[in-house]
């Protein structure tokens, strides 16, 4: 039985496209990834995340083994090539991914769904800092793009940057807006009020 092509996921699509673009080789990738700056749209905190996506795609039969080469002084490296299968499956998951938003469980708005947990002074301190540390990324992703920007990289390029920047500036923005009510007192909470809540919704139908 042929194996069904894996699920589709940010790594595997980057991985696709570099062995669409030309036959490479794990370490190439993964030194493109951080070349190009998309380690910041997909996960390789874990230096084998790419070797274990490559091995999928292989399994799946969307990339194959071009050939091994072993240069002197060097261990030997596997490169590897787009399938037809493979190219096939990359465009209808870019297709997908760009038409069809999927629904994503990132760990900051389950934060947000118990942040009552916390007093409203520890929440105003860590609002604080995720506002200032975002602004920093923000800055270092600005300053990224004009640098590449002015080197003449075509803004088509940059648009995963782009959209990036978008989100930082909403969520700073956001963030900014709950911070002074916070800190005006016109958002706060209570224990008591929890207690209150908590018995005037345990039966699940508000009075």
């Amino acid at each position: 039985m042929k194996p069904r092509p894996r699920q589709r996921s940010p790594l595997a699509m980057v991985v696709l496209s570099f062995v669409l673009e030309a036959p490479s080789h794990a370490y190439r990738m993964h030194e493109l990834i951080k070349q190009r700056g998309k380690h910041n749209v997909v996960n390789v905190a874990q230096r084998n995340s790419v070797y274990q996506t490559i091995a999928q795609l292989l399994a799946a039969e969307l990339i194959r083994v071009r050939e091994t080469q072993q240069d002197e002084g060097r261990p030997e490296r596997v490169v590897y090539e787009i399938t037809p299968l493979g190219k096939k499956t990359f465009y209808a998951w870019l297709e997908g991914m760009l038409g069809e938003p999927r629904r994503e469980f990132n760990e900051f708005p389950a934060a947000l769904a118990t942040v009552m947990a916390l007093s409203p002074d520890v929440v105003l301190a860590q609002f604080r800092r995720r506002s200032e540390t975002l602004k920093q990324q923000l800055a270092e992703a600005s300053a990224e793009s004009k640098h590449w920007l002015g080197k003449g990289l075509p803004r088509f390029c940059m648009l995963d940057d782009e959209y990036r920047q978008q989100l930082l500036k909403a969520e700073i923005k956001w963030l900014n807006g709950i911070i002074d009510e916070l800190q005006s007192g016109q958002l706060s909470w209570s224990e008591k009020q929890l207690r209150q809540l908590a018995a005037q919704f345990e039966s699940g139908k508000p009075d």
